[in-house]
């Protein structure tokens, strides 16, 4: 491969030593992470224990090598790089992708999208020897990380074999880059590795900049999670036999403990006002289904599981969405958004699919993940902050009682995101350069 995909980086002694230091301390850990594979076995699949080992590097070979590699961490990381792998399947038909997860709900998703289209394998840790052996095997051309996921020996592997590795849609909160400013020399020669970061906000740009990226590697392309949001609307206008529009619904999306009280909270409040009322809760972890479904109970309210029904009878209020990737199906039909993640301390998941369903959207205080995105929406009048269930169940009954006040919410949400597409196309002019 051509020099020019190597970064000229020259770590230091230290530096080095440092990565041994760091990759010895990983070593040691290898027990207890082992001991962690097999009790989590216990509880899930077989088709999890079969693949335990592909933490390890034991990953299957692609049909075809000299391809591009993406490691996404989970569920978010992919549906945000979802669009991204589309464009290039379909620009370069021939070339192979393979995808990496490190979490048993990103795989099923990344199935979910792309069935057997793809390659697919859980990430290795973070060992020289099973990031060495995974990169033999699989033959890149091109790795692409997306987000946050930074692992020193991935990269170091990648850049001693001349294999470009991009950031994609990179975020670089304030809190992370102070901490990686404490372990420079740990951080400092991933940086110099790196091939190209592509920057999905200005805090980001700014963040990667004073942690000493270099300019010429570093681009403000914006959130590809814009152009994501736009390709992936589901034009049905059904879901589990409710259509849109014919009673008011609030879909709590990704929701965390204890996001799912306040929202029932605050429905026991608007219920007062409109019994007609519904919501729709979507845990942002399968495993949290079941615990979900007994807080309903302790409320005394008649529900219906998702998993169980086609079609919801009239006199049940409240849904529990118990299946992955439908998320986006409950948007489609309803009146109203919660963004979870933001009052349970999370960092807020994406605001901006409710925005393509032109959905008024409320999200809790905490929106630290997605700052850029949320402070558009909540300039616009999009998106509405609460803190707990009584400003929920207030703004839920002003839109109620004032509809028109709701529509211009929701059209206002769908124009911020069709304003500002266009990440797509600067992240593969960023991701070009590299391929020449």
């Amino acid at each position: 491969m051509p020099a020019a995909k190597r970064s000229d980086y020259k770590p230091k002694f230290v530096e080095t030593l440092c990565r041994w230091g760091y990759s010895c301390v990983l070593a040691l850990l290898i027990p207890f992470a082992i001991a962690q594979l097999v009790m989590r076995g216990s509880t899930r699949n077989k088709d999890y224990n079969r693949r335990r080992f592909e933490r390890f590097g034991f990953v299957r070979r692609p049909p075809k090598e000299n391809g591009y590699l993406f490691h996404c961490v989970s569920v978010g990381e992919v549906v945000a790089a979802s669009c991204l792998i589309k464009r290039i399947m379909r620009l370069e038909p021939d070339a192979q992708v393979t995808i990496t997860t490190t979490t048993p709900t990103g795989s099923a998703r990344v199935r979910d999208i792309f069935k057997d289209t793809v390659h697919h394998f859980y990430l290795p840790y973070d060992l020289h020897m099973a990031m060495a052996g995974m990169l033999k095997r699989v033959k890149p051309k091109m790795v692409m990380i997306t987000e946050v996921e930074l692992w020193p020996n991935l990269v170091h592997a990648c850049w001693k074999r001349h294999i470009p590795v991009v950031v994609i849609n990179a975020r670089m909160t304030d809190r992370s880059a102070k901490r990686y400013k404490k372990i420079g020399k740990l951080f400092n020669p991933m940086l110099g590795k790196l091939s190209h970061v592509c920057a999905q906000g200005q805090r980001d740009f700014d963040n990667y900049s004073w942690l000493g990226m270099d300019n010429n590697r570093l681009t403000l392309t914006n959130n590809i999670k814009f152009d994501q949001a736009s390709s992936e609307i589901n034009t049905s206008s059904h879901f589990i036999g409710i259509s849109r529009g014919e009673r008011p619904l609030l879909v709590a999306g990704s929701t965390h403990e204890p996001e799912e009280k306040a929202i029932l909270d605050a429905a026991l409040e608007v219920w007062k006002v409109l019994p007609s009322f519904r919501v729709v809760i979507v845990p942002r972890h399968p495993e949290r289904f079941d615990t979900v479904a007994k807080i309903i109970e302790k409320y005394n309210l008649s529900f219906a599981r998702t998993s169980e029904v086609t079609s919801v009878p009239d006199d049940i209020n409240v849904i529990l969405l118990d299946e992955m990737g439908k998320l986006n199906q409950a948007y489609a039909v309803a009146s109203f958004a919660f963004v979870g993640g933001s009052i349970a301390e999370r960092g807020g998941h994406n605001a901006l699919e409710p925005a393509a369903f032109s959905l008024p959207i409320l999200m809790g205080p905490h929106t630290y993940n997605n700052p850029v995105i949320c402070e558009y929406l909540q300039n616009c009048g999009a998106l509405t902050i609460v803190e707990n269930s009584a400003n929920m169940a207030s703004a839920l009954t002003r839109w109620l009682q004032k509809p028109d006040e709701a529509s211009t919410a929701g059209s206002a949400g769908n124009k911020v995101l069709l304003d500002n597409s266009g990440a797509l196309d600067a992240t593969l002019s960023c991701i070009s350069k590299y391929l020449k």
